[in-house]
């Protein structure tokens, strides 16, 4: 980012998380923090996580290590909720109306940890809902 950029992206950050006038960061100092930690880390490849740690370790530069944990948050609850509403569109259709709201959250919990489910033996669960009523084996066997 050139230095322009770079300032804006702070002033937008602050104003996004101020609350009363009061914010968590100061969009200056972020900016004079972010400036030098680009010559103070270590030149190495380092991702956003590794940049945080070596920030908790020297223990410098609040405004930036403020950024760097919410940065390393939203990635995380954005993806959860798009996931999670992505599989409720799929269960959704005609036969939604007839649904209850509880069979829908079953459902979409289902949909949402199928992996799980794939490891999971159904012939124990199968006899078992036979073996409850004497009527249903005759219809399974």
């Amino acid at each position: 980012l050139d230095n322009t950029s770079l300032k804006y992206s702070c002033d937008n950050l602050e104003a996004t998380l101020k609350r009363d006038e009061k914010s968590d960061i100061d969009a200056n100092e972020l900016y004079t923090e972010l400036r030098f930690l680009q010559d103070f880390i270590p030149k190495e490849n380092m991702g956003p996580l590794e940049i945080l740690k070596f920030l908790k370790r020297h223990d410098c530069f609040p405004n930036a290590s403020i950024a760097y944990r919410i940065l390393l948050t939203i990635h995380v609850t954005v993806a959860s909720a798009e996931r999670s509403f992505s599989k409720l569109k799929l269960l959704k259709s005609y036969l939604r109306s007839t649904l209850t709201q509880e069979r829908l959250n079953s459902l979409a919990m289902i949909a949402l940890e199928s992996g799980l489910l794939e490891k999971i033996n159904y012939e124990h669960i199968i006899e078992d809902f036979i073996s409850k009523n004497t009527k249903r084996i005759m219809l399974f066997k």
